[in-house]
C-alpha cells in the first residue's frame, strides 16, 4: 500500500533479535503460518469494503491462493461473514491491512502530516483503529497486522522519534498478546531507519512487508540493496513496479510490474537465498478493467520467475 487501495481490487527500547546483523544467507526464519506451504506463493492485496464475498470470490477467479485483506471500516458482523467468504474459497489471508481514519495525503508535503502514526493529532484515534484490526484479525485466524506508520523520522534524537517507537511498541504489545505478527509496510522512511526503529522497539513479533516500488516512489532506496538492510525482518512481498520521482513535491508513478525499476529477477533470486517462505502479494493502484488485467500479466510474469 502507498497510494491507496482501490475497492474495485478491492518493554524497554533493548535490541531485536541478532540476526539482524547477520548477512543474507542467515536471515529470516520460517513463521509457523508457512509451515509446510509453498514459498513464494501468490496472493492480492484486496479491498473488501463490506462485502468480503466478492472480493474473495475475485483471488478465486483470478487464480491465486492468498491474499492481504484491506479494510477500513470495523462492524461487529464483518468477522464472521470474511471467515465465511475465505472458507469458501478456500483463500489464505496472509496479513490484514489497515490505514487511517483520516486523510492520509501520499506525498512529500502533506505525507508527513497525514500518514500513520507518526502525527500526533491523529496518532491517538489510529492506534485505536489499529487495535480493533488486530481484534478483528484475532477473529478470523489472520496472523499478521500491518500498516504504514508514516514518515517516522530520520534523526533518532528527534522528539517525534522517541514517540513514534513508544506508538509502535504499544501497538506491536498488542498484537502479540493476539498472537499476531505487526508488520510496517516500508516507503516513508529509508530501510535503516525502519530497522532501527525496530530494534528500539525491541519485540520479537515485529516484521517488514517489503513494498518493492515504494522504496523506489519515495526515492527512498533500491530495493535490491535494500533486500540486505531489511532481509532479517521480510514478512511479506508486495509485488509493485514503479519509477523514481523527479518532482521533488510529488512521488514517482507507479506502472505495471516489469515496465519500472523494480529489478524482480534479482529480488525473487534474493528471497530464494533468504529461504523466504511466504507470499508474494501483487500491488496495482489503479481501479477498472486495466487493474484486473495488469495483475494477470504480473501473475504470469511473476510465475515464470518463481518457478
Amino acid at each position: 500500500m502507498g497510494l491507496g487501495i482501490p475497492d474495485a481490487l478491492n518493554e524497554g527500547a533493548n535490541s531485536v533479535d541478532t540476526g539482524a546483523t547477520h548477512h543474507l544467507n542467515q536471515i529470516t526464519q520460517i513463521l509457523p503460518e508457512n509451515e509446510g506451504k509453498k514459498p513464494l506463493r501468490l496472493g492480492l492485496i484486496i479491498g473488501i469494503g463490506n462485502d468480503p464475498d466478492t472480493a474473495m470470490a475475485k483471488i478465486h477467479e483470478l487464480g491465486l491462493p492468498t491474499c492481504q485483506v484491506y479494510i477500513e471500516e470495523f462492524h461487529a458482523e464483518l468477522a464472521g461473514r470474511l471467515r465465511q467468504a475465505l472458507d469458501k474459497y478456500q483463500i489464505e489471508p496472509t496479513s490484514l491491512v489497515v490505514g487511517g481514519p483520516g486523510k492520509e495525503e501520499w506525498d512529500f508535503y502533506r505525507g508527513p502530516l497525514t500518514i500513520g502514526i507518526v502525527p500526533r493529532e491523529t496518532r491517538t484515534n489510529r492506534m485505536a483503529h489499529i487495535k480493533k484490526a488486530s481484534d478483528l484479525a484475532r477473529q478470523c485466524g489472520i496472523a499478521a497486522v500491518q500498516t504504514h506508520c508514516g514518515f517516522i523520522p530520520e534523526n533518532p534524537n528527534d522528539p517525534l522519534y522517541g514517540e513514534t517507537v513508544a506508538a509502535m511498541r504499544d501497538l506491536a504489545g498488542y498484537c502479540k498478546r493476539n498472537g499476531q505478527n505487526f508488520r510496517y509496510e516500508t516507503g516513508q522512511e529509508t530501510p535503516i531507519t525502519l530497522v532501527r526503529a525496530i530494534r528500539d522497539v525491541g519485540l520479537e513479533n515485529q516484521g517488514v512487508n517489503f513494498d518493492l516500488a515504494n522504496l523506489i516512489l519515495y526515492g527512498k532506496a533500491n530495493p535490491v540493496d535494500a533486500m540486505e538492510i531489511l532481509g532479517p525482518h521480510v514478512q511479506g512481498i508486495h509485488a509493485k513496479d514503479g519509477i523514481w520521482p523527479t518532482n521533488p513535491k510529488e512521488l514517482g508513478q507507479e506502472v505495471p510490474i516489469g515496465q519500472g525499476r523494480v529489478d524482480f529477477p534479482r529480488v525473487i533470486a534474493q528471497l530464494k537465498k533468504l529461504n523466504y517462505r511466504g507470499a508474494v502479494t501483487i500491488e496495482r493502484e489503479i481501479s477498472g478493467p486495466q487493474q484486473t488485467q495488469d495483475v494477470l500479466e504480473a501473475k504470469k510474469f511473476l510465475e515464470n520467475l518463481i518457478g
